[in-house]
């Protein structure tokens, strides 16, 4: 009953989200017009983007309170040349979207249609109430006059019984109105994703852009650890093996005239090797870590947590994935955990570890200033990258004042 009742006040609301779209999308046809003057060149881009936002929320609605999901179907825009032919580029590209198309359409058709069945899930338990309450009614305005029709039975002064032929039936469309009111709701929901979902040659065309951006990237990304590797070996392992080479060779030349002074680079000889296998085993580590390999993402994140310095929190476990995205997800979490340590001030963090519906969750939650960026750090936007490989996905929530929450999303075969 309580979801019934909610249908009933998400259809009025979806009615008058619709009224007020329609103004929107009026203003972005007022600044199309305007572009040949040159006005409507720096007000269509907002406008436009508005007007998505509008259809964003239409999208977030229907999944929220239909169950329908509806994809963002927009292309990622260019890089755009500064000034007036900038501005002439930016308006090209979105009027030329055919996403953009298909938002119009929906904003003029939303009105009538969406509006209808936002407003049926709401005034048909209402009438219904009417009618019910329609004794009540005609004796409170009896005394001026009343007269009504409701819907074939007149109610008037002559013939007083018919308010109360209205109660029965008032019953009848008030039980049909709370049974539609969620099935109103999920076909807006419907339509709304007709409309709004991308089509099948834009679904294609954006995720083949997508998988050019994300392959790109991550070539880039590896590129960069390659470089690292090659830096680390250089000036750690390799500096200090140089270096054991040189003291073998000036202990070769005193074993017999200095035996003492050989025993002592001898012994800084050995300490030099300790140095450079821990350095060695560091760098292993940091491509694979043993500890994934042998026993899986569930205890080298909770092995990485003993490590980070914080009081970490590990809950749940995963079975064995694929070597790849566990990589991915053990370094995405090592990432987190280090931002936490240095810029959150946290002293506590959650992780909780899932595998729901061929998709792994993972959740990390620290109790610190928040204020945190994608945006603001390349921390973030490495983990960014490294999930996109996998058409995985971040999500940050960080307001001020904390809590930070992270969120990885991987989708995943076993």
């Amino acid at each position: 009953m309580k979801k019934t009742i909610r249908a009933v006040g998400h259809g009025i609301t979806l009615f008058l989200l619709s009224l007020v779209q329609l103004l929107c999308l009026t203003l972005v046809l007022v600044a199309v017009c305007l572009i040949p003057l040159g006005v409507g060149l720096y007000l269509t881009p907002p406008l436009i983007r508005r007007h998505r936002a509008f259809a964003d929320r239409a999208r977030l609605l229907a999944h929220d309170w239909s169950g329908v999901t509806v994809s963002r179907p927009y292309l990622p825009e260019p890089v755009y040349r500064p000034g007036l032919l900038g501005q002439a580029e930016r308006c090209r590209f979105l009027l030329a979207d055919k996403a953009t198309h298909r938002d119009l359409l929906w904003g003029f058709a939303d009105p009538v249609v969406g509006g209808f069945f936002g407003l049926m899930a709401f005034a048909l338990p209402v009438y219904g109430l009417e009618g019910i309450l329609m004794p009540a009614i005609f004796g409170a305005f009896r005394d001026v006059g009343f007269e009504d029709w409701y819907t074939i039975i007149h109610v008037h002064d002559g013939q007083p019984e018919a308010a109360w032929w209205c109660v029965p039936l008032g019953v009848l469309l008030l039980l049909l109105g709370l049974w539609a009111a969620p099935r109103f709701v999920r076909a807006h929901g419907l339509w709304t994703r007709s409309l709004l979902g991308p089509a099948d040659a834009e679904a294609l065309a954006r995720r083949v852009n997508e998988l050019t951006r994300t392959r790109a990237e991550t070539i880039d990304a590896s590129a960069a650890e390659l470089r690292r590797i090659e830096r680390d070996l250089h000036d750690g392992a390799q500096a200090r093996l140089v270096a054991m080479g040189m003291t073998l060779g000036a202990v070769e030349q005193l074993i017999e005239k200095d035996p003492d002074k050989a025993r002592l680079l001898l012994a800084e000889t050995r300490a030099t090797s300790v140095k450079a296998l821990n350095e060695l085993r560091d760098l292993v580590r940091g491509i694979h870590p043993p500890v994934l390999a042998d026993r899986g993402l569930s205890d080298a994140v909770r092995a990485l947590s003993l490590d980070s310095g914080l009081d970490v929190e590990v809950s749940g476990t995963l079975p064995r994935l694929e070597p790849p995205l566990e990589s991915a997800a053990y370094f995405a979490v090592s990432e987190v955990l280090a931002n936490a340590a240095k810029h959150s001030g946290a002293r506590r963090v959650w992780i909780d570890l899932r595998l729901e519906d061929g998709t792994l969750r993972i959740g990390v939650t620290d109790d610190g200033v928040g204020g945190a960026s994608v945006e603001a750090g390349s921390g973030l936007r490495g983990i960014e990258r490294r999930l996109a490989a996998f058409d995985g996905v971040l999500a940050l929530s960080s307001p001020p004042g904390g809590p930070t929450i992270v969120t990885l999303e991987i989708p995943c075969a076993r």
